[in-house]
């Protein structure tokens, strides 16, 4: 998991987590993740795995091991296809190192917002998406991603409204050359660095702007450096509960049902609480005095599209991911 979703702490659930029965479980799987015990990712699968015992009568029981105990993204998405693992909730990002077309859902400005995401995410895009991950990673994923957010542009001096505001923009973004290569499409001055290095940056005016998602926003008190956060949307990422696929045939068809009913119902609620966490951060951060705004995307996806940025996207996706994702974004390419 990245650095932003890993900030935010406080009071969570005790784990690992292995329901106990009378009889031993016939499927006694590991379920490793790389987010702490208080997100809602975390406490939503212990829910899910309890359900699961119940449900199953015992015979299937989820040991949910949290907090990068097992190892990190990459590490974790290598245990499970080979096995040693069962399962593991895996970051879009992470996934795209090794299977180029899920960057598909996180193309810059691709999706304005939820209202459009959660649709394609549920419908003919995710449903492309997992057949690539099982036909190419043996990666068996569930129906319904969990989220990771939509990531933000907060700044000094004055908001971003359009795509003129961030021409020559210092801004701050993750290690991570998609975003970096989106931000100079837009003629951006971005300076990749790791989290811990932000704040020295900006008290020596190395940069003016950062992009993230609001948790990491509030919880890095960002606001006593940045005045403004603007709602871009630029660029969302989920991670989808990914199981090994040969441990999933050995489950017999009514306990992948009890499985994926349990797992696919938890991610709606996980959605549902990162809704709220959202919210809340908001709310915090204007009491505190930051200003926020919402911009039209159009005028980014215009300078996305004269920069060439969306015609090397689709080639690296694929015309018919391509074509999904417009389908529910609207035209890019």
């Amino acid at each position: 998991m990245s650095p932003t979703r890993r900030l935010v702490v406080g009071a969570g659930l005790t784990a690992p987590f292995l329901p106990r029965f009378a009889k031993a479980a016939e499927f006694e799987w590991r379920l490793g993740h790389t987010a702490p015990e208080s997100f809602p990712l975390h406490k939503q699968m212990l829910q899910a795995a309890e359900e699961i015992a119940k449900a199953s009568d015992g015979r299937v029981a989820f040991k949910v091991i949290p907090d990068s105990q097992l190892g990190g993204q990459l590490g974790l998405m290598a245990q499970v296809r080979a096995g040693s693992v069962e399962a593991t909730p895996i970051i879009g990002q992470a996934l795209a190192g090794v299977l180029g077309p899920v960057f598909v859902q996180s193309v810059g400005f691709g999706f304005a917002g939820y209202p459009q995401l959660w649709p394609a995410m549920d419908g003919e895009l995710g449903k492309a998406l997992r057949f690539q991950f099982q036909e190419r990673l043996s990666l068996v994923a569930m129906e319904k991603v969990w989220d990771f957010g939509f990531r933000q542009v907060t700044t000094r001096k004055k908001p971003i409204v359009t795509a003129a505001d961030l021409v020559g923009l210092k801004i701050r973004t993750p290690v991570d050359e998609e975003l970096v290569g989106m931000f100079r499409a837009l003629k951006a001055a971005p300076l990749a660095m790791n989290l811990q290095d932000l704040i020295p940056a900006m008290q020596a005016g190395a940069v003016d702007a950062q992009d993230g998602i609001l948790p990491l926003v509030q919880a890095a008190g960002l606001d006593q450096q940045q005045g403004f956060c603007s709602m871009t949307n630029h660029s969302w990422d989920g991670q989808w509960l990914c199981f090994n696929n040969r441990a999933w045939l050995r489950l017999p068809d009514k306990l992948k049902d009890v499985v994926a009913t349990a797992f696919n119902q938890a991610a709606l609620r996980q959605r549902t609480d990162v809704a709220a966490d959202e919210a809340a951060a908001k709310a915090d951060l204007t009491g505190k005095g930051m200003v926020f705004n919402t911009p039209d995307p159009a005028s980014f996806r215009a300078a996305l599209r004269s920069a060439g940025y969306y015609e090397k996207a689709q080639k690296r996706v694929g015309d018919a991911l391509w074509g999904l994702l417009e389908k529910y974004a609207g035209r890019l390419a």
